[in-house]
């Protein structure tokens, strides 16, 4: 059986990326995965500085790069800052860069997001996308870029519009269909 990690790239109550870790996690244990969900706030890490290592890496680092290891599937939700990621994304994804072997040549990788705006973090993920793939991450094709946060979700965190539901289906179709063999 596959086994996916879902994460957040916001830790914040009420979070409409946390919706979307939960709703894509549902979807695929509906698809038969096992998952894990975690959130990046129980990882506490320092800003990544170079400095640090190799005698003060935080411990954190590690736990968080053997879950990538040990998951077949990793779904990131995150929201867009400012037309970038968010500073807890960032630099768990730059402190699990340093870790050996790399965290990001095992799993199967899906990104989305959820704003404000209309344009649902698509620039977020366009970025997301290119840095996980400079790391050797194999990030499956497709956004889920999503907004009007307000109006994305129904009151039992659903998606209300078919597009929407539709390219979360084909992520999780393509999450649990490609394969690095």
């Amino acid at each position: 059986m596959k086994t996916a990690l879902t994460l957040s790239g916001s830790i914040r109550k009420g979070s409409f990326n946390r919706m979307l870790q939960a709703h894509m996690g549902r979807k695929l244990e509906a698809a038969g995965v096992t998952v894990n969900a975690i959130s990046l706030g129980d990882f506490d890490m320092p800003i990544f500085n170079e400095d640090l290592e190799p005698d003060n890496v935080p411990e954190a680092a590690g736990r968080l790069a053997e879950l990538w290891r040990s998951h077949d599937i990793v779904f990131i939700a995150t929201p867009e800052y400012n037309g970038g990621l968010p500073p807890l994304l960032v630099n768990a994804l730059a402190w699990l860069s340093r870790q050996k072997p790399s965290p990001f040549r095992h799993p199967i990788i899906g990104i989305g997001g959820v704003s404000s705006g209309k344009y649902g973090t698509i620039w977020a993920l366009s970025h997301l996308r290119d840095s996980l793939s400079k790391v050797g991450g194999l990030v499956v094709p497709g956004l889920l870029g999503i907004g009007p946060d307000e109006q994305a979700f129904d009151e039992n965190g659903d998606f209300v519009e078919p597009a929407i539901i539709r390219k979360v289906d084909q992520m999780v179709h393509d999450l649990t269909h490609i394969s690095r063999a």
